[in-house]
């Protein structure tokens, strides 16, 4: 069986994601599969005469496509890489994609081959809807800088480790564990902050479950250096400020509702809009 490969969609060339894609699929060892999305304007199509249209939309999907595949070789000349032109809706068509990917890769924004559409309008369908773990390329990561990972108590705490742990080690990078917490308080004093109550025995017993969450990643990891921070404000602006000095961001999936991965939760959405380096969307591979 061969291995599942990196897959990124791109609407154009000489973008970072493409260099960021083949670095990752150098890292893990993978193939890499560039996806170019067309979406058909119909009214164009029936208003050109002959097969204008089709020729000449199929000649830029083609330079486009050429151009990425030229740059991904470039950049990383032992990964194997192919590349697509499909036709259809571009995130429908990614997230089709996504069900044999071991990574999707997607841009932030961006305009050609998605018919005007917004790549931040897809890129957040793809990272809250794929059955497998997403990243937003955005910012511009910090080739020296660490590994973040925001963590909490839920499921999804040991899927973002794992994910960060081993994305720490590729890159020989230091790994930072962000972790927020705010101690119990009567409704009569919640318009206090939480800095204002907390105690020095709640920082103790804050850390100490932090560091038993780490402890067998830790054990699995030897050679990564860790720094746990602590803080008691919200968690989403404190990871977009760790973040600015990172090569990556890596936060979890809080799937809820019918449509299993249709909600990311307000901290990756946060991150996804205003983090300054690559956001990793850590959730398990999931048959669909």
């Amino acid at each position: 069986m061969s291995p599942r490969a990196i897959v990124v969609g791109v609407a154009g060339s000489g973008n970072l994601i493409i260099n960021w894609a083949a670095r990752e699929a150098r890292l893990q060892r993978r193939p890499l599969r560039i996806a170019h999305v067309l979406e058909w304007d119909a009214d164009e199509a029936r208003e050109a005469s002959g097969s204008t249209y089709v020729e000449r939309v199929w000649s830029a999907s083609a330079a486009i496509t050429d151009a990425a595949v030229r740059q991904a070789r470039d950049a990383e000349p032992e990964v194997d890489v192919t590349a697509d032109t499909l036709v259809g809706q571009p995130a429908a068509r990614l997230l089709e994609l996504a069900r044999e990917a071991e990574l999707m890769v997607v841009g932030y924004r961006g305009r050609g081959g998605f018919a005007g559409l917004r790549l931040g309008s897809v890129s957040q369908q793809v990272a809250t809807q794929a059955p497998g773990p997403v990243v937003v390329v955005r910012g511009t990561p910090r080739p020296d800088g660490p590994v973040v990972a925001g963590v909490d108590r839920s499921p999804a705490a040991d899927q973002v480790l794992d994910a960060a742990f081993t994305a720490a080690a590729a890159r020989g990078a230091g790994l930072v564990v962000v972790r927020s917490y705010a101690p119990a308080m009567q409704v009569w004093v919640a318009s206090i902050r939480p800095a204002e109550v907390a105690t020095p025995e709640q920082d103790a017993a804050a850390r100490t479950l932090v560091e038993e969450q780490l402890a067998p990643w830790r054990g699995k990891f030897p050679d990564v250096p860790v720094e746990i921070r602590l803080t008691r404000d919200a968690i989403a602006p404190v990871l977009v400020g760790a973040a600015a000095e990172a090569q990556l961001v890596v936060v979890g999936s809080h799937g809820r509702g019918p449509i299993r991965g249709a909600l990311l939760g307000s901290t990756g959405l946060h991150l996804l809009r205003h983090a300054e380096c690559p956001v990793l969307v850590a959730r398990a591979h999931r048959e669909t």
